[in-house]
């Protein structure tokens, strides 16, 4: 059945790139609404978190419908994917949602606080039928039929803290929860003059991400020694989810980036050869028949 949250749930902070405060707030939807942006800063204008309202791809996930941006949504976006919710509005005061601490987990500790709540429609699915690739230089990301959300993922960072590193995961609320959510961004402190000179990361800080020295960090410890491909993983689920639908399917990223995870939903929300839309009520009798 489609979800939403049982009551509403705030939180605020700041932009990780415009430095600007910023509040959140989380609203029970009605069934078939999807995940929707309101700019209550601008009267409650309406962005639907949906791929043909992606603009920009540079260092986050930016949505723009109108002329009305809203930037840095791939970390919310990851964690009501992964938490399996449906339908939800997400007031926002400003361009650009909070860093927070750099994860997931502080909406997944919202979720939690809300509750969730299942509604009275089925939800719809995008199964994976073919197998497919998106390919960039060495960059590349495939989905191939699967009978549940699973997500691979592969990086390879020329620093002795990261080097190569993969990671996958059959991905349900309870293993996104323990097993993505809590992985931080990263970045590398040699690049931070040079996007501070094109207006980027005002707002960042080893708060709220991993900041990579020659050799180290310059944090107190990671969360986990592939802390930074699974973070690579929730920005993935999180861009993903733009598909507007929950997945059946494999996918699999190899040193991909926004561009081709949003990219790929468009592929799998637009393609009919790939993916087929299929009621839940469709998939339990598949399963029943098989099993009997």
């Amino acid at each position: 059945m489609q979800t939403t949250i049982g009551k509403p749930a705030r939180i605020a902070g700041i932009g990780l790139h415009t430095g600007c405060h910023v509040s959140v707030e989380l609203k029970p939807a009605p069934v078939d609404t999807g995940i929707v942006f309101r700019r209550v800063d601008l009267q409650g204008f309406e962005i639907e978190a949906v791929r043909r309202h992606v603009s920009r791809v540079v260092l986050a996930t930016t949505l723009m419908k109108k002329g009305v941006m809203l930037s840095t949504v791939e970390h919310i976006l990851s964690a009501l994917f992964g938490s399996g919710i449906d339908n939800l509005y997400i007031d926002v005061d400003s361009l650009e949602l909070p860093i927070l601490d750099g994860s997931a987990l502080p909406y997944i500790q919202m979720l939690q606080e809300a509750g969730i709540e299942e509604q009275d429609k089925e939800r719809t699915f995008l199964r994976v039928v073919k197998e497919a690739q998106l390919q960039d230089g060495e960059k590349w990301i495939r989905i191939q039929p699967y009978p549940a959300f699973r997500v691979s993922y592969l990086i390879n960072f020329a620093h002795p803290l990261i080097g190569s590193q993969s990671f996958d995961l059959q991905v349900t609320p309870s293993s996104y929860a323990k097993e993505v959510s809590f992985a931080r961004t990263f970045g590398f402190y040699s690049e931070v003059e040079q996007l501070l000179k094109k207006g980027l990361i005002r707002g960042g800080s080893p708060e709220n991400a991993v900041v990579l020295t020659e050799d180290g960090i310059l944090n107190d410890g990671l969360r986990a020694p592939d802390e930074f491909v699974r973070h690579k993983t929730l920005d993935l689920i999180g861009d993903l989810s733009l598909c507007g639908y929950p997945i059946l399917g494999r996918i699999t990223a190899h040193k991909a980036g926004h561009s081709l995870h949003t990219d790929m939903a468009t592929l799998l929300a637009r393609n009919s050869t790939i993916s087929r839309k299929v009621k839940e009520s469709e998939l339990a009798s598949r399963r029943k028949a098989a099993a009997g």
